[in-house]
């Protein structure tokens, strides 16, 4: 019995490609210096990827980022149909993924709420407590 789905390995051999064609390949001017690669979702014929990207930087940083990378998808598509060892290269879409931004909101509200008003955590202990 199979461990994992083949769609789950390309995947993960696609993530790591397509980030190294970005960091050394691609020469696009609009490309943000922090770019992530977050994940890589296949369809289940393996012709189509969707790969979310989180960029580091300014509303219109993002837009230009996410510009250059769908710009450049058609080669970046015909590098992973010279490096990778499968049949198809899959027509690449690009993503912008916001969930680490978001997370960080809620952290930053979360550390808003459990601080007082002279600016010390609250004390999340039951000392004091009366009942």
């Amino acid at each position: 019995m199979r461990r994992f789905k083949r769609s789950d390995r390309v995947s993960g051999e696609l993530l790591h490609e397509v980030s190294s064609i970005i960091r050394n390949d691609m020469k696009d001017p609009r490309l943000g210096a922090f770019v992530s690669l977050i994940k890589v979702a296949l369809n289940n014929d393996l012709k189509r990827a969707t790969i979310y990207v989180s960029v580091y930087g300014t509303e219109e940083d993002k837009k230009n980022t996410l510009e250059a990378l769908k710009s450049g998808a058609g080669f970046v598509r015909s590098l992973i149909g010279k490096r990778m060892r499968i049949r198809f290269a899959p027509e690449i879409n690009f993503v912008l993924d916001d969930s680490i931004e978001y997370s960080a909101r809620i952290n930053e509200k979360l550390k808003e709420v459990l601080t007082e008003p002279d600016g010390e955590p609250v004390d999340k202990t039951d000392e004091g407590h009366k009942e």
